[in-house]
């Protein structure tokens, strides 16, 4: 099921954007933070199925589009890692959320105060590095060189497009200054926890059953938990 939530913009005012849903108005409410970039797209499909697994284990969840990103209409590149801040708090609020899951470049989003998980974290500096490689050795296969260093300056200067994504020169440089984040509040799930290889390493989008089973269980172990608690 799919529902609109209102997104604050960067300059004031409010847009709609669109959020995947499973909401049976349950105590446990969980919000997917999405991977950022070209990871998004791999990994979507993964999100989806394990939502449906957590839904038939009685947990509510929410996998809210970020500005500019999957059907979001939004433009990209007026967008920087505050505004998407911003605008997970303002899902968290809107849908009532009781826990986050953050995925790789998506804990770099995490609002304070939650409990929840961080699956596969990376610091920003290191998603950038592995778009500006994929950048360069298109460059080179298209008939033409371009290196990392200049690439950079370019980017601090107007911003870049990198793998399709138009990023803006303040989201740039946001990126590489926010670091790995720190589990806080948040517990850690590795990959090898969960068996198989990472899909955001995959050239293409895919899913694995297996690892949607393992991520689902982890998740709905912790989730009873927290409710038995209270």
């Amino acid at each position: 099921m799919f529902a609109l939530w209102p997104c604050p913009l960067p300059g004031g005012g409010v847009a709609e954007e669109n959020a995947r849903i499973f909401d049976a108005g349950r105590q446990s409410r969980l919000l997917f933070i999405p991977p950022l970039f070209d990871e998004h797209n791999k990994l979507r499909h993964q999100l989806v199925e394990v939502m449906q697994r957590l839904d038939a284990s009685g947990v509510d969840c929410f996998l809210p589009d970020l500005p500019g990103c999957n059907e979001s209409t939004a433009c990209l590149t007026n967008h920087t890692l505050d505004s998407w801040r911003t605008a997970v708090q303002a899902a968290v609020e809107h849908f009532r959320i009781s826990h986050v899951l953050a995925v790789r470049g998506g804990g770099l989003l995490v609002p304070a105060g939650l409990p929840g998980w961080l699956y596969g974290p990376v610091a920003g500096k290191q998603l950038l590095r592995s778009m500006l490689r994929a950048r360069t050795i298109a460059s080179r296969e298209a008939g033409h060189e371009e290196n990392i260093e200049t690439l950079t300056d370019m980017a601090h200067a107007d911003g870049i497009t990198l793998a399709g994504w138009p990023i803006g020169a303040q989201m740039f440089v946001q990126l590489e200054e926010a670091n790995k984040p720190a589990p806080d509040q948040l517990s850690l799930i590795e990959q090898s926890e969960l068996g198989g290889g990472a899909l955001w390493l995959r050239a293409e989008p895919d899913f694995d059953t297996d690892q949607a089973d393992a991520l689902a269980a982890t998740l709905a172990m912790g989730l009873g938990d927290a409710e038995r608690a209270q």
